[in-house]
């Protein structure tokens, strides 16, 4: 063998002491990625490089995690994208209406401008003040709003307003037909004038009361009705001084702050009480509580003053108290009468209200007395169930519905005129004379 074909042949044999040398395609790729063939030790490897590097802390950073991970005989990064992978995507979709199947975004104003083929200012003229628009303008702008599903968000307009299109009544007691009667009126002058009613019911309860004040202020009513367990309250008066008006119904005031619509309830119950004396009855029980409402105290004044145009003593009415204005208390009520001595029971009875007289007949009927020939009843506010008892009832009538008509149509105007002025509207009690008093005569 020639001495140049012993070198030749030397460089063919592999040096088992060296790495064999990768084919050149593979090797300058590496070469150009920085890689190494084995994929974690090149991965280390790049780590390792780049923490060598000064001015790569983050690289540092990573190459020490990533030689931990290599460490543990994990793949680098592979536990972090794992996780990443497990937790669900959440996309958020647009708030979206459905439609005749069809799903699409809330319809606004300048959709309703735009399918119309008007401006914006005339929608809001549609909606807000549409005497101002032409009946064929007015009725393509509502077209257009039927067609897209338009519906008026009052909250952007209660906030540029400043007040809500609300009134609200708040009423002594929501079980009482009395109040719903008035309730009737207050939502009929509402509706004509295109606005909406809240109804409360403080139940007779003076807290409750002042937390439905509080949150009605808060949500900027037009204006507030109310039925109060004390007229004297500070805090009729803060509202109106706050931008608030209130307008007392079923209970006469005439502090110069406030409209008040009312019954002549001291009327009402003189009246009551002259025509039991008329029929010849002289000891007379007035049934009704609890004293802290206003209208109780003042039917029994008037039933005083019956009594003293009479001439007999104010001793012949005997109270009978009791703790609400319902019809259980008046059951409770025939109950303490009929167990009195037939020589000390009043011979005729005067309730407060229409529930409390309902509740006494029915009492004094399941105990076997008669009525009116052992006792004569009668009632107060002639509700509709007055007439179809058992024993048609005797009653004093208010107007109910049109006491709710006139305080909203008084609380509409001071709520829009400037110059209004308050006023004090009395009507007068009507006695409505059932089998109750005559009997079937």
């Amino acid at each position: 063998m020639t001495p140049s074909g012993a070198a030749d042949r030397a460089r063919r044999t592999p040096d088992p002491a060296r790495p064999p040398k990768p084919p050149a395609g593979r090797a300058s790729r590496s070469a150009r990625t920085g890689r190494s063939a084995d994929p974690a030790s090149g991965r280390a490897g790049a780590a390792a490089g780049r923490a060598m590097d000064p001015q790569d802390p983050i690289g540092a950073k990573d190459a020490a995690r990533a030689a931990k991970e290599v460490a543990r005989g994990r793949e680098p990064g592979r536990a972090k994208d794992s996780a990443r992978a497990a937790k669900p995507a959440v996309r958020r979709q647009p708030r979206r209406l459905r439609s005749g199947g069809t799903a699409r975004s809330a319809a606004g104003v300048k959709d309703v401008a735009a399918a119309a083929g008007v401006s914006l200012g005339t929608v809001s003229n549609v909606l807000n003040r549409p005497e101002m628009v032409s009946p064929t303008t007015r009725a393509k702008v509502e077209a257009a709003m039927a067609s897209l599903g338009f519906v008026r968000n009052e909250s952007a307009r209660q906030l540029r307003a400043g007040s809500s299109r609300i009134i609200a009544y708040l009423m002594l007691d929501a079980g009482n037909p009395f109040f719903t009667d008035v309730a009737r009126g207050v939502e009929e002058a509402a509706q004509k004038a295109g606005l909406s009613v809240f109804l409360c019911n403080s139940n007779e309860d003076a807290a409750r009361e002042a937390d439905y004040l509080d949150l009605l202020e808060q949500q900027r009513v037009q204006g507030v009705l109310i039925t109060p367990i004390n007229p004297d309250s500070s805090r009729l008066s803060n509202l109106p001084n706050r931008g608030t008006p209130v307008v007392v119904v079923d209970r006469a005031i005439d502090d110069g702050e406030h409209c008040s619509v009312a019954v002549d309830d001291v009327l009402g119950g003189e009246v009551a009480l002259a025509h039991l004396i008329e029929l010849g009855h002289e000891r007379i029980a007035f049934v009704g509580g609890p004293n802290t409402i206003g209208q109780v105290t003042d039917r029994r004044a008037g039933a005083h003053e019956a009594l003293r145009k009479a001439g007999l003593p104010a001793s012949n009415l005997v109270d009978v108290l009791t703790g609400a204005l319902t019809v259980a208390e008046g059951r409770g009520a025939g109950q303490r009468l009929a167990g009195l001595p037939a020589d000390r029971r009043p011979t005729a009875a005067f309730c407060a209200n229409d529930l409390l007289a309902l509740g006494l007949l029915q009492q004094c009927v399941s105990l076997g007395l008669r009525v009116p020939e052992d006792l004569a009843i009668v009632g107060y506010d002639d509700i509709e169930f007055a007439a179809a008892a058992a024993v048609p009832l005797t009653s004093v009538r208010q107007p109910r519905q049109l006491l709710g008509r006139t305080a909203a149509e008084l609380l509409l105007d001071e709520s829009s005129n400037p110059d209004h002025e308050h006023q004090r509207v009395t009507f007068t009690p009507e006695l409505i004379v059932r089998t109750s008093t005559r009997g079937n005569t």
